[in-house]
């Protein structure tokens, strides 16, 4: 424990610490289901351990602010990363020193070359000044989350929730009940469900030429959340089928006011039955039902143009790569407003081996 300015930083530990961390992450302006205690847990399980760091006033329990900080060990080394926070009032100096101080000592004792940060605020200009001017951190290019997503509001009735979207992605969720497809929560202990959507997953990745995790990876993050004590978050598996057959899933996630999306897949046949629009459609109702105030499709390309953004719905537009176009476009349909968040900083404390880090990185991107 270090005291500084009257603030004091302390590392929660232990199991026992889960509601207090929960309650600080939930009620904060900008807590994010990525600072959740069952994320840390899922992670540690996935060679990243966590620590969290709160910062409170003498004799209160009350946390002012805090960082979960997840760690990547390499070669008697490691890297700091603390997804979508942290959760501080940054123009608040006296906490914001206290905080990195704490974290600061944190990660050095565990050998880290340098911590990164991906607040879970809009860009700003003046946001990105102030990290660099007054605490040190470098912009990186090196994200880890999306830069932009796009959230729908589940605060208002079904009704109006349709009503934002566009007519065709309307009329894709009514086409596939009117042919037949259905949708339902997966089981966590039917071994059966959570193999047809990996076996999707493996068809998905192939067809759109992207790398999986191990199905040990899907399954305890859908785990930690569905078995998650009330407050901390839900988890559902939700999978279409079409005459008995299962034809995509989608893996959503709650903490606090947040719904995300997180793993999706479909297989490459009965895709007329629009299977995938309708899964989401209940997702979002099923996100709605545990209290989130709304849904994050979680990702979009990030070169996408404000011209762009105007234009979507012109069939005819092609100037956006076309895989990336197709994803954007179908979840755009579902009437949410785009979100383009800060970015990524790095506050380096080992100038020598970040530089060497940066290299093999920028090999292993362009190799």
């Amino acid at each position: 424990m270090i005291t500084n300015l009257q603030l004091q930083g302390t590392i929660l530990a232990g199991p026992g610490s889960r509601r207090r961390w929960d309650d600080f992450v939930a009620g904060y302006p900008t807590g994010h289901l990525l600072q959740s205690y069952a994320w840390g847990d899922f992670k540690r399980r996935h060679n990243w351990p966590s620590l969290r760091v709160a910062i409170t006033e003498p004799g209160s329990e009350t946390i002012l602010a805090g960082a979960q900080v997840l760690f990547r060990q390499m070669a008697g080394l490691s890297i700091a990363y603390v997804p979508k926070g942290p959760l501080v009032d940054w123009s608040d100096t006296r906490l914001t020193k206290a905080l990195l101080e704490t974290l600061r000592n944190a990660t050095r004792r565990r050998r880290a070359i340098y911590l990164k940060i991906e607040p879970n605020l809009s860009t700003n200009p003046a946001l990105e000044a102030r990290l660099h001017d007054n605490f040190a951190f470098r912009f990186s290019s090196e994200t880890v989350q999306p830069r932009s997503t796009i959230r729908v509001d589940l605060s208002t009735t079904p009704e109006k929730m349709l009503e934002r979207m566009k007519t065709k992605t309307r009329y894709n969720i009514r086409l596939a009940e009117r042919r037949g497809v259905t949708c339902r929560m997966a089981n966590l202990t039917s071994p059966s469900d959570f193999h047809q959507f990996y076996k999707l997953m493996e068809v998905t990745g192939q067809r759109d030429s992207f790398g999986i995790h191990s199905p040990a990876y899907y399954h305890d993050v859908w785990e930690t959340f569905a078995s998650s004590p009330s407050g901390s978050g839900s988890g559902a598996l939700w999978l279409a089928e079409f005459e008995g057959q299962v034809i995509a899933g989608v893996m959503a996630f709650t903490f606090g006011a947040e719904g995300a999306y997180l793993y999706g897949a479909s297989s490459n046949e009965h895709r007329r039955e629009m299977p995938t629009y309708l899964l989401q459609w209940k997702a979002m109702q099923w996100a709605k039902a545990q209290g989130a105030r709304y849904y994050d499709f979680w990702g979009i390309p990030d070169d996408i143009s404000e011209d762009e953004v105007e234009e979507s719905s012109s069939p005819e537009n092609k100037n956006v790569r076309d895989g990336l176009w197709g994803v954007y476009r179908f979840k755009q349909g579902f009437g949410g407003e785009i979100v383009r968040y800060a970015g990524a900083f790095d506050l380096v404390y080992n100038r020598p081996m970040y530089l060497l880090w940066q290299r093999l990185q920028s090999r292993r991107i362009h190799s």
